[in-house]
């Protein structure tokens, strides 16, 4: 594996849209994977905050321009509720492992919880040619 200095970044593209009917982040997974293949960046992490009275989702990605870019892809999944979860934080781990099994080549990952309270949690994985 890389050496933290290859993680770190100071670039930052803002995306914006609504969430898809599922809540997922629907076509701005495309948008984000497009702009990283056009710029070829090299992305290294994504911040998320929804925005619950405007409805809409905030990404930001963090990348850097000196090092050779690789495609990426974004994939949102469901954690369940968070009244579900309960208090302790442990079952949120388990879930949290349980859906990042899914995944191979994972960059990094967010989550954000929906107006009905679903934690969801977003995969930034790096997809080989």
């Amino acid at each position: 594996m890389g050496q933290i200095a290859e993680q770190v970044h100071g670039k930052f593209k803002v995306f914006a849209g609504p969430l898809n009917e599922d809540d997922t982040i629907g076509p701005l997974a495309e948008e984000i994977s497009r702009f990283v293949r056009e710029s070829k960046a090299a992305a290294k992490s994504i911040g998320v905050e929804y925005l619950e009275s405007a409805g809409r989702l905030i990404i930001t990605l963090g990348y850097r321009e000196d090092e050779e870019g690789y495609p990426v892809k974004l994939t949102s999944v469901s954690l369940g509720k968070i009244e579900a979860l309960g208090d302790d934080f442990g079952e949120l781990e388990r879930r949290m492992a349980e859906a990042s099994a899914r995944f191979t080549n994972i960059i990094c990952h967010e989550l954000y919880v929906t107006e009905e309270h679903d934690f969801m949690m977003i995969f930034m994985t790096h997809e080989e040619q």
